[in-house]
């Protein structure tokens, strides 16, 4: 007998279910997880993706690549940004609710008397989900850290670690070299270790030594020369020329390009990964909430942006894309975000600021809070008061004139708000 009939209804029992909404650890979810999938069970080839930043962009590529290569591909990420099933897609698409909610049930049953997060709820559905499908290939994205999260009760094939930053310091650590230790646990002995951080912490390096992983570091054991308008990948034993630029814009999408490259070429005895593939899968690669402009007389640039290193990118991105243009900036970030660092690279280049509270979400800032750091920040030009998105939208685009920006950045939930408000569903990538 299945305990609920709809997603909606699994989602919400599953918020109140465990007692904290971040749990790091494997104790649980592992012996959920051997209930569920007992010794000998179909495992499709694992690709794992942690890091600060550059997860998702990382996953979209391989995706891409491999489905242009004519291979079964499952990939998990998250979170989302309109619908649950985001986060679970075979092959590029969605999967149905009602798969969801068939294997929701299998883990409610399997679990016992032990209690799950919402997150392990979703990694566990989607190891049963691929399975199941028995897809060539799952690519998985990390929730937070490495060596504690619930994706790493799977062992990888090939892990990949794209930026080290400070972020989650409640959970991971206040310094890059105890951050960079939590990513370095999805790696295991004996398979490659992707490095695509240029400057990788010690703990990184050493952690992944210390197991005797296959370790391969950008600029190192592969690469990328621009030749603009195209680009060169190239590695000890291989190049491939004449590349497309990304689809996804910025000049960290070049590192993280290239680390998903040579994550396939790590794994061309199992999986075949032609030039061409790499070629359709640049050109072809969609990433809703990252750069996504939306075109109009006063156009619309969603990203996901909540802390430093990410948000530098997205001022190089503005600068070199929308130079001397007025930017009217919507904007909220979590509470345990370093919501200065993220304003203080942003003031020189945003006109004017729209702060939209998150009431629905509880680690979300508050206004008194906000207004407190723009104070600090000796920002001036913040609007207040708004109870919705709609509202600081609307005031924002009556604020703005022909050929400015309206920026939309800060948080995956404000981006969410955001396409639910104006019905944006179809992906966009432009310049």
């Amino acid at each position: 007998m299945n305990r609920f009939n709809s997603l909606a209804q699994w989602l919400s029992w599953q918020e109140s279910l465990h007692p904290l909404t971040i749990d790091l650890g494997l104790e649980r979810v592992k012996r959920v997880f051997e209930k569920l999938l007992p010794k000998g069970y179909y495992q499709p080839i694992t690709l794992t993706v942690a890091g600060t930043n550059g997860k998702g962009s990382s996953v979209a590529y391989l995706e891409a690549f491999y489905l242009a290569e004519g291979h079964s591909v499952g990939a998990y990420t998250s979170p989302h940004i309109l619908r649950y099933s985001e986060r679970i897609k075979i092959n590029g698409i969605p999967v149905s609710d009602d798969v969801i909610c068939a294997a929701f049930s299998d883990i409610d049953r399997a679990r016992g008397d032990t209690t799950l997060s919402y997150f392990e709820f979703s990694t566990l559905a989607a190891l049963l989900i691929f399975s199941q499908a028995r897809v060539a290939i799952q690519i998985l994205e990390v929730g937070l850290g490495g060596r504690l999260d619930a994706v790493n009760i799977v062992d990888a094939d090939v892990a990949i670690v794209t930026s080290i930053a400070i972020d989650h310091v409640e959970w991971l650590g206040k310094t890059r070299e105890k951050i960079g230790y939590e990513k370095a646990g999805v790696f295991r002995p004996h398979k490659p270790a992707i490095i695509g951080e240029p400057s990788p912490p010690d703990a990184l390096i050493n952690y992944a030594a210390s197991i005797q992983a296959d370790v391969f570091c950008i600029n190192e054991a592969f690469g990328y020369v621009k030749k603009t308008p195209t680009w060169t990948w190239q590695s000890e034993h291989d190049e491939i020329a004449d590349l497309p630029a990304p689809a996804l814009k910025g000049e960290h999408q070049y590192r993280n390009a290239a680390s998903a490259i040579f994550a396939t070429h790590c794994l061309k005895s199992h999986l075949s990964m032609s030039d061409n593939a790499i070629r359709m899968g640049l050109q072809q690669v969609k990433l809703a909430g990252r750069f996504q402009l939306i075109e109009g007389d006063i156009p619309i640039l969603l990203d996901v942006g909540h802390n430093p290193q990410a948000v530098e990118t997205l001022v190089a991105y503005l600068n070199e894309y929308f130079p001397n243009t007025h930017i009217h900036a919507i904007f909220s970030m979590m509470k345990d975000k370093d919501i200065a660092g993220v304003l203080s690279l942003m003031k020189p280049i945003v006109s004017q600021w729209f702060f939209t509270p998150l009431t629905h979400n509880a680690r979300a800032v508050t206004e008194s809070t906000m207004r407190t750091i723009f104070d600090d920040c000796q920002i001036q030009t913040g609007h207040w008061g708004f109870s919705s998105f709609a509202q600081a939208f609307h005031a924002a685009k009556n604020t703005a004139r022909a050929g400015d920006l309206i920026l939309v950045f800060g948080s995956f939930f404000l981006v969410s708000d955001c396409c639910i408000n104006l019905k944006i569903g179809e992906i966009k990538h432009e310049h």
